[in-house]
């Protein structure tokens, strides 16, 4: 059996697992992705003592801005995650959690680490394609004339921007030792993180990615072994979340596809 039979056989599984799933698999999706920011909004609640402390010890904003923080915090996670999931107001909630984004990693000096900065900008990613999928088509300004080219529509734009920035999250991944089997985790996951960026085979290579985040997450952040007052809980815990929410990402990559500017949409004109 040659490779592009290979190939072939695990595209058909790909596109089977596709037909199954389809009714569900944007739901679940959905919940994957804004799971981070259910865990941390509800953290904001059990915690709200010792988060507003840090605030207050690290920036001397004093305990009142402090407290807005942390209620910004979990008021903006919560409400928008009971808006992504039940559907409305989508948008607002999306553009909710972007700042939410932003303001933590203002606040918690993540703009200097270089591997939460690329978690949160995974995160990012998993927000546009939430917002492609629920962005129609970019319509002409003028009625009857043809639009300049589906592929720079806006939607087609978030889902590029979005699988960009979604693939950040296995850089963080990689191993930089000479062992054999870090040597190969590294291609494969680099290979499949450019066939993702890209936008080749791009519902295989997703599902692949899928598949490998799921092992990690329950191999190497399975918090609930580790007992919550040790802080290498609340580590693995962050990490377990995170992770889960790159997975919705790659989830909506596989129901919505690659979008217009993708090699798989140019294939089809070649």
């Amino acid at each position: 059996m040659g490779h592009g039979d290979l190939m072939s056989q695990a595209e058909d599984v790909a596109d089977q697992f596709l037909r199954v799933t389809k009714h569900y698999l944007p739901h679940v999706a959905r919940l994957c992705l804004v799971s981070t920011f259910l865990e941390d909004g509800v953290r904001m609640w059990f915690q709200w003592a010792e988060q507003s402390e840090y605030i207050d010890s690290t920036w001397g904003c004093g305990r009142f801005l402090a407290y807005v923080f942390v209620l910004l915090n979990l008021l903006g996670q919560l409400g928008g995650c009971v808006l992504i999931l039940s559907r409305n107001f989508v948008q607002n909630a999306c553009f909710t959690l972007f700042g939410i984004i932003a303001l933590q990693t203002v606040a918690y000096s993540i703009l200097w680490d270089l591997k939460f900065l690329m978690r949160n900008l995974s995160l990012g990613g998993g927000l546009l394609l939430l917002l492609a999928e629920c962005r129609g088509e970019a319509r002409s300004v003028f009625a009857g004339v043809p639009s300049l080219g589906h592929q720079s529509s806006p939607k087609h734009l978030l889902q590029l921007g979005g699988r960009v920035l979604l693939v950040l999250m296995f850089m963080t991944l990689l191993h930089f030792d000479l062992s054999l089997f870090s040597i190969l985790q590294n291609l494969v996951g680099t290979a499949l993180m450019v066939l993702v960026a890209v936008g080749f085979k791009t519902k295989l290579a997703a599902l692949t990615l899928v598949v490998w985040l799921l092992c990690i997450n329950f191999t190497f952040n399975c918090f609930w072994t580790v007992p919550s007052y040790k802080p290498m809980h609340d580590f693995l815990k962050y990490d377990f979340f995170q992770t889960t929410s790159v997975i919705g990402g790659l989830l909506l990559v596989v129901a919505l596809g690659p979008g217009g500017v993708s090699m798989d949409e140019k294939k089809k004109e070649w």
